[in-house]
């Protein structure tokens, strides 16, 4: 019998601040040796390429992704949401709405048997600014956190060790 085929999906704008943090998880994970159907992409803001990427059979998918719940700066959470699915779906194709990725693969035929998202409270950003780059420095002491934390779930989802500590680049 193979391993469940999981995508974890950074998702987030790197131009909007914390917003990116799902983005630097994923281009850190990326250099991670990572066990046998374990797939990172960052994704970013590209919610149409996610949804044909959903459409592909991964049995489970973790979006890495900014959440605010208006707890402390850099705070983790897994959530595992319940999507009510709708038939007319619009996606953005310039923007990143995760629920409307989930009800538009639905709506195409497609299915991912589990959904969790690793989300990290962000810092409040500059009202003031247009762009911000970079992370906070909360939200950038989370990322190894959350590289724990996904592993974790990986462990938990295939039952194989993932060495969240061992770079491929050998960093």
């Amino acid at each position: 019998m193979n391993s469940p085929r999981i995508l974890i999906a950074g998702i987030g704008n790197l131009f909007m601040g914390d917003d990116g943090f799902g983005c630097e998880v994923a281009r850190r994970m990326a250099q991670r040796s990572l066990p046998e159907g374990v797939k990172v992409v960052d994704f970013g803001i590209r919610s149409l390429d996610l949804t044909y990427a959903l459409l592909d059979g991964y049995e489970a998918v973790i979006l890495v992704d900014a959440v605010p719940r208006g707890d402390v700066p850099g705070t983790l959470y897994v959530i595992e949401p319940q999507v009510d699915f709708r038939e007319n779906v619009m996606l953005d194709a310039h923007g990143m709405d995760p629920v409307k990725v989930l009800e538009a693969v639905a709506a195409l035929g497609g299915h991912v048997d589990r959904v969790l998202v690793v989300g990290c409270e962000p810092a409040d950003r500059d009202p003031e600014a247009e762009w911000e780059m970079g992370l906070s420095e909360a939200v950038m002491q989370a990322v190894d956190r959350a590289i724990e934390l996904i592993c974790d779930l990986i462990k938990e989802i295939i039952g194989k060790f993932c060495p969240a500590g061992q770079n491929v680049t050998g960093d």
